[in-house]
């Protein structure tokens, strides 16, 4: 197992503008880097975007830094913003139910088509959208591309039913500062349901929130595409969900409208919530390590295989800016093939990779 360095300024958080380390690692004194690009209008690449924690040592002059931006408040963003006493949130809860309940339609249901819907679906929105576009790209920036195709994959994890980029993104890089440590979003420290769902449930507290927001994810507030994203996050599924049932009924029947609405949708996204809860919840309680990270990190290996390659998580927690999650060869990752193949079409670029030996 290789040893990573500690998190010695784990509560200094530093954001700065600047490419991120050739071989997506953090600073040689463990401390916490998220690095925020920012986005060019015009279709040129952007800058990277980056949040490290625990990882292997490289030194600081690997990360061209040009600001510090946001102020060293220890331990202001610590508490937990999603707290049993601010009240229930109501719309996470009727959301995330009224799926589960649509999809206890699917037996019922079934066709052919619903099921070529849903495996299609799945990866366009769980691996494409979610693991490709949110995790790798906009919030740890493993490789770049244009911002048509940026915005395309955030499009695409918007459909994933996980809420938008923004949220996403935010929560996440708080997760990798205080990954496993008070802080944390969703460690399995406050209980295995907890880090799974329930953090979902509770009301956050609207300053706060609006912290982490403007703190975890400045870099994709500063687009117009992502804040309409923001806005408009229901509106995408009640019209896909629409369009689904309508082409089921009008190229077939009924039957089949109501099997692609099912399958298409509220299978779909049930299944790919819980996938990616997975990587929160198992992945960080059973498993093998490869490195010896300071959070709890596991190596799963059906996670690896359901969730696109992020179950490969000890991997991900010591290299947080690399592209690759596998790195065994048995680890395999599909994730980063199609980065892979995007770059061989000219879609992405500087992908971050397994350092040369």
């Amino acid at each position: 197992m290789t040893k990573i360095l500690p998190e010695t300024l784990a509560n200094q958080l530093k954001i700065v503008t600047a490419p991120s380390t050739a071989d997506g690692s953090s600073t040689a004194d463990g401390s916490s880097v998220a690095l925020t690009g920012s986005t060019i209008a015009d279709g040129t690449p952007t800058d990277s975007s980056l949040t490290s924690s625990g990882a292997m040592p490289c030194g600081l002059a690997d990360v061209t830094a040009t600001a510090t931006v946001v102020s060293r408040k220890a331990a202001d963003d610590r508490p937990h913003i999603r707290v049993w006493s601010n009240g229930p949130d109501l719309p996470i809860i009727i959301w995330i139910g009224a799926l589960h309940v649509g999809a206890l339609a699917a037996p019922f249901c079934f066709t052919w088509v619903g099921l070529i819907a849903f495996c299609i679906f799945s990866w366009i929105s769980g691996g494409l959208g979610i693991c490709l576009g949110y995790h790798r790209l906009l919030t740890h920036s493993s490789f770049q591309t244009y911002t048509w195709v940026r915005r395309l994959l955030g499009l695409c994890g918007t459909m994933a039913g996980e809420g938008p980029p923004i949220t996403w993104v935010a929560v996440h890089r708080k997760h990798h500062r205080y990954s496993d440590k008070p802080g944390d979003p969703h460690t399995p420290h406050d209980g295995g349901w907890w880090s799974h769902v329930l953090w979902l449930f509770p009301r956050p507290s609207e300053p706060a929130w609006e912290n982490m927001l403007q703190t975890y994810a400045k870099d994709l507030i500063k687009d117009p595409f992502f804040r309409l994203l923001d806005r408009t996050f229901l509106l995408w599924h009640l019209g896909f969900g629409a369009i689904m049932f309508a082409i089921g009924w009008g190229i077939w029947d009924l039957r089949t409208g109501t099997s692609l609405l099912v399958w298409g949708v509220f299978l779909r996204l049930v299944y790919v919530l819980h996938v990616t809860w997975f990587v929160n919840s198992a992945s960080h309680m059973w498993g093998y390590r490869n490195y010896e990270t300071t959070d709890d990190s596991r190596n799963l290996w059906w996670v690896g295989l359901l969730a696109f390659g992020e179950g490969w998580h000890n991997n991900h927690h010591a290299y947080p800016g690399r592209a690759d999650h596998g790195h065994r060869w048995w680890e395999f990752d599909i994730t980063y093939l199609t980065i892979k193949l995007m770059e061989k079409m000219g879609l992405a670029w500087k992908v971050i990779g397994p350092r040369k030996k």
